[in-house]
């Protein structure tokens, strides 16, 4: 697989001037997305309180020193939960992502590299799974089964793949009429090897920023449908359930129960947006050019 000379020399132009590593809006969602992920895995290790512990007797106090972001109505350290919380929603969002992606590249490439009968087949499942709002397809389909983290992560794949798909079947049309292809096609290549060698590595891009941004998107479908009470189940933190949990407080002025999650939920969507817009000018090939 060769790239050409020309392209080559553009995408490293592009990661020098634009610099993933620059001292630019992506270097700060790069930062706190690791800082995040760090936080989630040493959450254990940084925190002595447990989350889900009730203390009757310390409701609803105040940040302060022994509990940062203060208490909850039962009490439970708001600090430790948010910490906690950051495990399930980036678990959800990840997985959620991959399980997304996975399924539009697959689908789309399929739809777009055969065409004909596969590709109409294909088309019209995604036109029918887009046809009813996304809201109650996802609801119905969490009260269809147990409430668990799975069944949130498996919900928000099978409802949001088909942009993916559609993404990946209009560039996968486009590559297979491509010279490249069509040499492999002539001397014999069979349809694995030219997907393999030839289709895929064009849309791994596609790919890259697809996962980024769904992570992004999932994150807040989880966080919406915990809110509702539809998501998470409740005795596991999350920012949403948190966020479900605190409806009423900010009412009676007690505001660190919805701030400290909201704020959670607010900064790191941002950050996984920074991120996949800056990918998506790096990594997307010049027009005219493409991996043979």
């Amino acid at each position: 697989m060769i790239l050409r000379n020309a392209e080559m020399k553009a995408r490293i132009m592009r990661l020098q001037q634009g610099g993933l590593l620059g001292i630019k809006q992506v270097t700060l969602g790069m930062i706190f997305i690791a800082l995040l992920i760090l936080l989630a895995l040493l959450a254990p290790y940084l925190i002595s309180y447990d989350p889900v512990q009730v203390s009757l007797d310390q409701p609803m106090q105040a940040p302060s020193f022994d509990h940062p972001f203060g208490t909850d109505h039962l009490g439970r350290d708001m600090f430790a939960r948010v910490l906690y919380g950051t495990r399930v929603s980036l678990l959800v969002g990840i997985c959620a992502a991959a399980l997304t992606v996975s399924l539009g590249v697959l689908i789309g490439l399929l739809a777009g590299y055969f065409g004909g009968l596969v590709d109409s087949i294909l088309m019209r499942l995604v036109d029918t799974i887009y046809s009813p709002p996304e809201t109650i397809l996802l609801m119905v389909l969490v009260t269809m089964f147990t409430r668990s983290v799975w069944t949130i992560i498996l919900a928000i794949g099978l409802t949001h793949w088909m942009g993916t798909a559609r993404l990946v079947r209009s560039e996968a049309l486009s590559i297979r009429q491509r010279p490249f292809v069509e040499s492999a096609t002539s001397l014999g290549a069979g349809d694995g090897y030219i997907l393999y060698r030839h289709i895929m590595p064009n849309l791994l891009y596609i790919a890259i920023v697809s996962v980024t941004l769904m992570t992004a998107h999932a994150i807040l479908t989880e966080s919406f449908l915990s809110f509702l009470g539809l998501g998470i189940p409740p005795h596991l933190p999350s920012w949403g359930n948190m966020l479900n949990e605190a409806q009423r407080d900010i009412m009676q002025g007690i505001w660190w129960t919805t701030m400290f999650p909201g704020m959670m939920i607010v900064i790191t969507v941002l950050s996984i947006n920074l991120l996949g817009e800056d990918l998506k000018k790096k990594l997307a090939p010049s027009r005219g050019t493409r991996i043979e």
